[in-house]
Formats: C-alpha cells, structure tokens, sequence
C-alpha cells in the first residue's frame, strides 16, 4: 500500500532507495531497589558504562570519514563528550544510586528527566532542542548498562539504504556515512537539531519530525525521500516512481550548474548589484560560505560558543574565535552577533527560567543584565576588529533604552582597550537586529542610532503571529507570507533605505528561493543565509529584473488573503 507522511525538511534533495530499520531509540529501563551492600558495586558498574562511551566517542572523533565536514562534526562529538562529562550526568546519578538504593539505570533516568525538563523551559529554540543532544548521550550510557550495542541494522547500509529511524544522534550518523547511505529520516527531531546540521552539512537529503513514520514503515520497502519539501512516499506506483526520478536527476544536475556560480558576481539583469552573506555558528564554517561564493558573513552566532560547557568561554577564547573569522575573510565585512542567550544551565548563575521562557531574559536584555559578561565579549569583538572588517549587532532590540545602553557599555569597553593600550577599529559599526514588532514599528526612530540593521526573520513572524515555532501543533500557522509579516518586513527594508543604512535579511526568509523575487521588489540588497543556499539564491537574482518586480510587490503588499500572494507570488517566479 502506498501513502505519504509529510514532516519538517532540514536538507534538500531527493532519494529513492530502500527502507533500513535502525532499533528505536528509547529503551525500557527497570526500576528495582539493591541492598545497601550493592551500592559501590552499582556505582562502579554505572563509572564503567560512562567510561565505554567515553571511549566511544573519542573512536568516532578520531575516525571521521573523509569528504565529511570534520570540524563542525568534531565540535558536535566534542559536544556529545562534553555532556557525558558533566557532573550533572556523571556523578549526580551516583548520588541518587546511593540516597534511594536503585539501580543505576533507574539513577540515570531519573536525572536524565530533571536535565530534559530544564531545557524544556529555555526560550530560545535552539537551545530546546540541545535536550535532544541529552537523551542521546543518556541513551548510549543506558546500551552500555544493559550490554546493547548502539544502533543496530540488519546489514551493511548501501548508497541507497534510507535509514529509518525514532530518532538520530550526529555520532550515529557519522558513523553510518562511512557507508554512504542515501538519506535518513527520523519521527523525532527539529530544523535546529544538530542531527539536522549535520544532514545539511554531508548534503544528504533528510526529513525529520514524521511522528510515527518509524512505527509505519516497513523494512526493505521502496521509499521516496523530499528533502526539500519534507515529504515521504512509502511504496509509490511506478508513475510517481517515474516523476521522482527525473526530479531527482535534475536536482543533481541542477547542483552541477550552480556550482559554476560561485565566482560569478551577483548582479541583476538591469545591473543591481547585490550581496549575497553566510550564517554561521563556528570559526570552521568560513571555509563552506567562501566555497559557496559568500562576500561577507552577515551573522556569526556567538551564542554557540558559550554552550554546553561548565564554564564561560573567556575574553581571549572569544577574541580568538573572532579573530580567526575576520583574517579568514581577509577583510570582507564579518557581522558579529552578540550571544543571543536566554536561561539556560550554562549561564543560570545570570539567569533564570522564566514562566513563558519566550518572552523572558534573553539576547540584549540578558546582556543588560549582566554588564560585565557582556564588557569581556564586548572587549573580545573590538579587539578582534583590528584583524579585520568586524561589525557589532545587537539581537533583539525593542526600545531606543537598550540600543543607548549598549552603546554606552561598547563605550566603556573602549575606553577599557584605550587604558590597557590594546587597538581596535575606533569607527567599528554597531547594528540591531529587527525581529520583534515593536522594534519594527519604531525602527525609524532606531536608525538614528543604529548604523545598519538586520531583519531576523524566524522571530518576527514568530512574535507577530504568536506562534511558537518549535510547536508541532501549530507550526502549520507559521507563515512568511502572512500579510502582516511582508507588511513589516517591507516597512524595515523601506525605512532603512530612506535613511541611507543598509539593511538585511538573515533569517530562513533569506535562504528561500521562492521569496528571493519578492525581497528584491521589497527594496532588499544583501541578503544573508546558510551557506548552502547561496549559489541557489544567486542564481535567482542573476536571472531577476528589479523594473519587473516593482507591480507585481505592490500588489503583493496590497493583497489581504493567501490565496491571492500565493498565485501573485507563482507569477512573480514564472
């Protein structure tokens, strides 16, 4: 029988291959008590387990497959280690073996709970999402416990198993491209878990978020994998089989014909020039925006940085983080976000869990609120700008107080460089990120403040439409198009332009194709995305006319019901 599951796509593309079973990624754990006389042995047996994955994880390390991003693979197996590292994970449970006479498997699963339901309440989606890094250290620990090997399949996966699977972990799946399956997909996961980095960075097409697909699908049937669009076809009739494989060879070819791109400048038909920038999240990542043809970094998440760790990362770590991307770059512009953090355990001596994390302590306010964290990142970047074009953007601004306090502590971090005779760019520019409506809706008042401005597009839509976009339940409601969203979008890339700032896009709105026309017609000329979306972005405004586009935007703005941008959209794209 065929039928189609539709999920969250975090890498495009498409695969036919064959459904491979992985074992389900929750274990059933006992809960028995042991006599006082067992618990150092209990003890002992749970330090034996964390010791086996240790090893584990520093054999994955040191064997990443060639052609694999080893960096960002490294830092995400560092990650891994990290957590299991963590007293929280490798002694509290020791304890709990000790005060309640259980057994260990009980101990980790009880602390695991607490970890998981602390990082539920983080407001930031990213940081949410790090619970699923948690249970998959946790799960390995319990396999060690109970003597199970990790994942496991029937056979040796081939170049065009599909790998099925409850959920994923990036170790496993470094491990499984050693044999360079065809693509995964997996009923748990999110858009910003870090499995769905690495699909992103291997290029593998992947759908994630399908719920029960694992439970539904059968081994050894035929499987169709969207990337792109996050559909699954178990079991298609030749005619769809058919379709697939020719939209699967133009894909590739596709791929081929962009990569020509990368030195082509990026330049409308009637002459506009635009700038096409790269998101990252490490030092690493400039290697892929440079082979992708980027002219700039428009967005280095900093916050990555200060995750997952014991400690907060210090000045010199910082500034030599920054530093490395701004000579990397070699003098294109590098745009540096400050850490946009919320309560988290990292930080939870500065912070605290809020009753709707969303809208609590988090980006600038927790920066406020901490001054002196934000002095030493704050010292980090200025001295960093001495190596290169570095720029400073403030995340999550809503009133004109906060764009003036931190400008007054960049002042004070200045004038800390000047005593201590360190050099900086003394004209580096400060720039605030637009993605709260009230930031919108004042941003004429801000650009007096402000040398330049970022949309960040994935929390705009999310406050202005009241939508937590990492909620299943309503992540349908999640809509770039909504007319209030291209209302604002359109009014902060008109304001700026009127008062001469440059303005961008870096949100997930930037890396769509779909509204590349549309953001032109918006007045929009640097755009900033994942890396592996700019040659496609490009290609776009090479083939694009900005005269063309002013009637049908216009009419865009104008319309109030989705049917009609929707068709208005299809015609600005035909």
């Amino acid at each position: 029988m065929s039928f189609t599951v539709h999920g969250v796509g975090v890498s495009g593309g498409i695969a036919i291959g064959r459904a491979q079973l992985i074992s389900h990624a929750q274990l059933e754990v006992a809960h028995y008590d042991i006599p006082k006389s067992r618990v150092k042995s209990e003890q002992a047996r749970f330090d034996a387990a964390i010791a086996k994955v240790r090893n584990e994880l520093v054999e994955l390390t040191d064997h990443i497959p060639a052609g694999a991003p080893s960096a960002e693979i490294e830092a995400l197996l560092n990650l891994h280690r990290m957590i299991l590292e963590d007293s929280t994970l490798s002694e509290a449970p020791k304890q709990l073996i000790e005060s309640m006479k259980c057994n260990a498997e009980w101990a980790l699963k009880l602390q695991m709970d607490e970890l998981v339901d602390q990082f539920a309440r983080i407001e930031d989606s990213y940081l949410r999402e790090r619970n699923a890094d948690i249970k998959q250290v946790v799960e390995r620990v319990l396999k060690a416990l109970l003597g199970s090997p990790g994942y496991s399949v029937r056979h040796t996966p081939e170049e065009n198993a599909i790998l099925v699977a409850h959920d994923l972990s990036p170790a496993d799946v470094i491990v499984f491209k050693q044999h360079h399956f065809a693509s995964f997909i997996t009923d748990l996961g999110g858009a910003t878990s870090h499995t769905a980095i690495v699909a992103r960075s291997l290029n593998i097409p992947s759908v994630v978020a399908l719920h029960q697909a694992r439970s539904l699908i059968r081994e050894n049937e035929t499987l169709i994998v969207d990337g792109t669009n996050g559909v699954v076809i178990v079991n298609p009739d030749s005619s769809i089989l058919t379709e697939y494989k020719l939209r699967q060879d133009q894909w590739r070819l596709e791929r081929k014909k962009l990569k020509r791109l990368k030195r082509t400048k990026t330049t409308t038909l009637d002459g506009m020039d635009v700038e096409l920038h790269a998101n990252i999240e490490l030092p690493e990542d400039v290697a892929v925006a440079q082979e992708n043809g980027a002219t700039g970094i428009g967005l280095f998440r900093t916050e990555f940085l200060f995750l997952n760790r014991g400690d907060l990362p210090s000045e010199d770590e910082q500034f030599e983080a920054y530093r490395r991307v701004a000579v990397d770059m070699k003098g294109i512009p590098v745009t540096i976000r400050t850490f946009d953090l919320g309560a988290d355990k990292q930080v939870e001596n500065f912070g605290r869990v809020a009753p709707n994390p969303a809208l609590g302590l988090r980006a600038i306010r927790l920066c406020l609120a901490e001054p002196r964290l934000f002095h030493f990142q704050l010292r980090a970047v200025l001295r960093a700008s001495h190596y290169g074009k570095i720029r400073i953007l403030i995340p999550m601004l809503s009133s004109m107080h906060e764009i003036e306090q931190a400008q007054h502590l960049i002042g004070e971090a200045k004038e800390s460089l000047d005593t201590d005779g360190i050099p900086y760019d003394e004209n580096v520019e400060v720039g605030g990120m637009i993605e709260v409506p009230a930031a919108a809706l004042s941003v004429n008042s801000f650009m007096r403040k402000l040398d330049f401005v970022s949309i960040g597009t994935n929390d705009l839509i999310q406050y202005t439409l009241a939508i937590d976009r990492s909620d299943d339940s309503v992540a349908h409601l999640y809509d770039p198009l909504h007319p209030a969203v291209l209302e604002l979008v359109s009014h902060i890339i008109r304001s700026a332009t009127r008062a001469g700032k440059p303005v961008a896009v870096c949100g997930e709105m930037a890396g769509d194709t779909r509204l590349t026309r549309l953001l032109l017609g918006f007045g929009l000329r640097q755009f900033s995305m994942h890396p592996a979306h700019l040659l496609a972005v490009k290609q776009v405004v090479l083939k694009s006319g900005i005269a063309d586009l002013s009637n049908v935007t216009q009419r865009i703005l104008r319309s109030h019901v989705s049917d009609r941008i929707e068709n208005l959209l299809q015609r600005m794209n035909e």
